[in-house]
């Protein structure tokens, strides 16, 4: 099963709680968090890690389980499958301001018309970041990152609203699975995207 959890890393952008975490962390995830230069970009660092080694506690895991890390304004998150021989990417993303040049130049032709042509602003911007975030976790899942031409892939719904691929490049032919959460009050998206198709609904949260 895949499984996802969340923390908000707020307080860790008070320095002494920083701190407590920062030094329980690897000495290289250390130097990762000192080469930011913003307060949070550093939180958000140690955060990240801080939530994957307790997930990993938490859920018995062991060292060589398949997990991906993400992070965006105050969250971080962890999307994990206990099942050998799996891919997991995972993303989360503030919904804030929305250019729909990004949109063009980075999605696919019928994903940029889905959002173009929906007349309510507030739910075109959630849908640039609904898209948004299911391509970052396809692009992880497949290990390629950013080297992944995102034109190549795109995606669509079911009837039940669940998110799949409509289409991918060639030289991914495992299926992928998709599952798609918001956090309270909907100012974040979160995709997560697995060749494991059994996907937990729910997401967990871990509380600093």
């Amino acid at each position: 099963m895949v499984r996802t959890w969340i923390t908000d890393i707020t307080p860790l952008l008070i320095e002494e709680t920083y701190q407590k975490y920062y030094e329980n962390v690897p000495l290289w995830r250390q130097e990762k968090a000192k080469r930011f230069r913003m307060a949070q970009d550093r939180a958000r660092s140690i955060g990240a890690w801080t939530l994957w080694e307790y997930v990993k506690e938490t859920e018995g895991l062991g060292e060589t389980c398949v997990f991906n890390l993400s992070h965006s304004g105050n969250y971080a998150l962890c999307s994990f499958s206990d099942e050998p021989g799996q891919m997991v990417g995972c993303d989360v993303e503030m919904i804030g301001d929305m250019k729909l040049s990004v949109a063009r130049r980075f999605f696919c032709e019928e994903e940029y018309r889905h959002i173009v042509e929906i007349p309510d602003s507030e739910k075109q911007k959630e849908m640039f970041y609904r898209y948004w975030v299911l391509k970052e976790s396809f692009m992880k899942a497949t290990r390629k990152g950013m080297a992944l031409d995102t034109r190549t892939y795109a995606f669509c719904w079911d009837e039940q609203g669940i998110p799949k691929l409509l289409k991918k490049p060639r030289e991914y032919p495992e299926k992928y699975y998709c599952r798609e959460y918001a956090d309270a009050g909907n100012r974040a998206r979160i995709a997560v995207c697995s060749t494991d198709a059994d996907i937990d609904p729910g997401i967990h949260v871990l509380v600093l």
